[in-house]
């Protein structure tokens, strides 16, 4: 669903929701703590409170049971009588109104959407799905080309390169990488500084570099382990992310062409 800031700014005033009744999460002096409540804070961090640690829910629950407690306590005070309050309860009531429509809004736009309407943006826009070229690659970092020659000519006589190079990368290595076998896992060439790039990119699979690749880190043996060509993800793996794409900018346009219009029949008085 297309998220807007005036669901987070409704959820800073107040705690105001269109209550579950079905979901409870407990009572706080009989007054129930509902699901809305919950996902009200959990939400906007983009995540599900099912999915929360059980101390991390508990968390969730202590912060609202603070707040229906001060929300109780205010009430007995008789500020629900005052003008004041009348009036910023008015403008609560506007702003969830207008959260509503738009959520609703989304909805009937999210609904119409068609496939067709998703493969005709990815046609349209494919290069920005390539994905570029990457090596699988491990190296060992040392401190002098001294070391980096010595590691050199030892893995040179190995019998099993890949083995003994994660052997010496465990031993020898002063990079990050070290404890993991000076594995660098997958990445796209323009991640690591030009030199190692380079060096890098001439090896073919299982390949080590006969000479120390000098870096502002120090010296490096890199072994290649795999490589992947450049290329384009398939619709369906983007397609969710299309979806909302579409989605958000037909969303966007409704909101323009409704305001536009409302403006044109508005008296606007502005000092």
């Amino acid at each position: 669903m297309i998220k807007t800031t005036v669901k987070m700014a409704i959820a800073s005033l107040l705690l105001v929701s269109v209550c579950n009744a079905e979901t409870s999460y407990g009572t706080v002096n009989g007054e129930n703590i509902t699901a809305d409540e919950v996902n009200q804070i959990v939400g906007a961090q983009g995540m599900k409170f099912d999915t929360l640690k059980k101390d991390m829910q508990k968390k969730v629950l202590d912060m609202i049971v603070d707040r229906k407690l001060l929300s109780q306590n205010a009430s007995k005070a008789g500020l629900e009588k005052t003008d004041e309050f009348k009036q910023k309860l008015e403008m609560i009531k506007k702003d969830l109104a207008l959260n509503i429509w738009m959520e609703q809004e989304a909805k009937k736009i999210e609904s119409a959407t068609k496939e067709s309407e998703l493969k005709e943006f990815y046609e349209k826009n494919k290069k920005n799905f390539k994905t570029p070229a990457e090596l699988k690659a491990s190296h060992i970092l040392v401190k002098t080309e001294d070391e980096a020659k010595a590691i050199i000519k030892q893995l040179e006589s190995s019998k099993d390169v890949k083995a003994d190079f994660t052997k010496l990368a465990k031993e020898k290595s002063t990079g990050p990488s070290g404890a993991n076998g000076g594995d660098l896992g997958w990445f796209p060439l323009n991640r690591m500084v030009p030199e190692f790039s380079k060096a890098a990119d001439k090896l073919k699979k299982g390949e080590f570099t006969k000479e120390p690749v000098k870096t502002q880190f120090g010296y490096h043996v890199i072994y290649l382990e795999d490589r992947k060509s450049a290329g384009m993800k398939k619709f369906d793996e983007v397609k969710e992310q299309i979806k909302g794409l579409v989605n958000r900018n037909k969303f966007n346009k409704m909101v323009e062409d409704t305001t536009t219009k409302l403006k044109k029949d508005a008296k606007i008085e502005l000092k």
